[in-house]
């Protein structure tokens, strides 16, 4: 593991990647060697030959998923998909909000499926892995492009994300919510500024996201939000205040995800834990442990979402509470999924 200069990230190490033969660590024998001074992100063009992954985890509420972007920006220290940063050849902790992969191809493949009259309309995962709104869609606007394209053939997209840029795209999103093609979940960790900037430091605000829920509901779109993860200890005790204020803004329906340190998000939250809240260390981890039976790493379809046990019945509980209480006279729209056709796009040119 290497220490690094990790202002303004999550991550507070370089933590090895588990695939590399071999590694190295720092050593002072006394000479004067140049620390790192860049901490800039450095982004790297891919040509994938595929954009869309089929989903076949059981406890996942969707088929396949789209990730414009490998690595995230974003920081979040808990993140579980920081283990898939390694099989590119990168480090899981700062690499993977350090190093971003731009799937610049992306929207051409997704509009090659859709042309396939094979293809059988469900709806698509946007994200799922990484942010498709973390911030360098601002450059790159590959997230635009894919959502003119579903436009385009009338197909159902289902987005989540943790930054308020999805308002830059309130005219296509309006598009398709006319005819029920879209739904938006905001992803929410805390309404505890200090917490989120040193947890998840280059996300959106709390209060930026309620005000992304109000306008995301002002013009139609069908909008939820998750409370991700839940950490006790930490935030757990948010959940009934962050509940009614999403509510209030809008949102018409509430999820929550438990938090999980798989593979080597363990020891890079563990680092993180011990450096930012060190008082709280040995609670937070044992509660943890306690959500998972002991076993930090376990991590089983289904229980890995919501944890097991004591604490995770409390949990449980309260966000039962929070559903019955704020969010029993809401529900979702159901997806239109008559209106796709393959040939769409393509009759649509004929027209100019």
């Amino acid at each position: 593991m290497n220490k690094r200069n990790v202002k303004g990230r999550g991550a507070r190490i370089n933590i090895t990647n588990r695939f590399e033969k071999l590694t190295h660590e720092d050593f002072d024998d006394g000479w004067f060697q140049e620390e790192e001074t860049s901490n800039r992100t450095k982004f790297i063009e891919v040509y994938p030959k595929t954009i869309l992954n089929k989903v076949t985890s059981p406890d996942l509420a969707f088929e396949y998923s789209m990730n414009p972007y490998q690595g995230c920006e974003h920081g979040c220290t808990y993140c579980y998909a920081r283990n898939s940063h390694e099989y590119w050849g990168y480090s899981a902790g700062l690499d993977f909000e350090r190093t971003i992969l731009v799937k610049k191809n992306a929207p051409g493949l997704l509009e090659e499926k859709l042309k396939n009259k094979k293809w059988k309309v469900v709806p698509i995962f946007l994200s799922g892995n990484t942010d498709c709104y973390q911030p360098c869609e601002r450059i790159y606007e590959i997230t635009r492009k894919l959502l003119t394209v579903l436009l385009k053939y009338k197909h159902p997209v289902s987005i989540i994300t943790k930054n308020t840029l999805i308002l830059r795209d309130l005219d296509i999103l309006s598009e398709l919510a006319k005819d029920r093609l879209v739904r938006v979940t905001l992803s929410m960790t805390t309404m505890n500024k200090e917490l989120q900037q040193k947890l998840e430091p280059r996300t959106s605000t709390f209060e930026k996201k309620i005000k992304a829920i109000q306008l995301l509901t002002e013009k139609g779109i069908p909008t939820s939000v998750i409370m991700a993860p839940i950490i006790p200890g930490l935030n757990s005790m948010e959940i009934l205040s962050l509940g009614k204020k999403v509510s209030e803004a809008g949102a018409l329906s509430f999820h929550y995800n438990v938090i999980r340190l798989n593979g080597q998000v363990e020891s890079i939250f563990k680092n993180w834990l011990l450096e930012m809240y060190p008082d709280r260390y040995d609670k937070v981890i044992h509660l943890i442990e306690d959500l998972r039976k002991g076993d930090l790493q376990k991590n089983n379809f289904h229980s890995r979402i919501v944890g097991e046990g004591k604490i995770a019945d409390m949990i449980a509980n309260m966000v039962k509470l929070v559903k019955n209480q704020y969010f029993s006279h809401k529900s979702v729209p159901p997806f239109n999924l008559s209106l796709y056709d393959a040939d769409y796009g393509s009759s649509q040119l004929k027209l100019f």
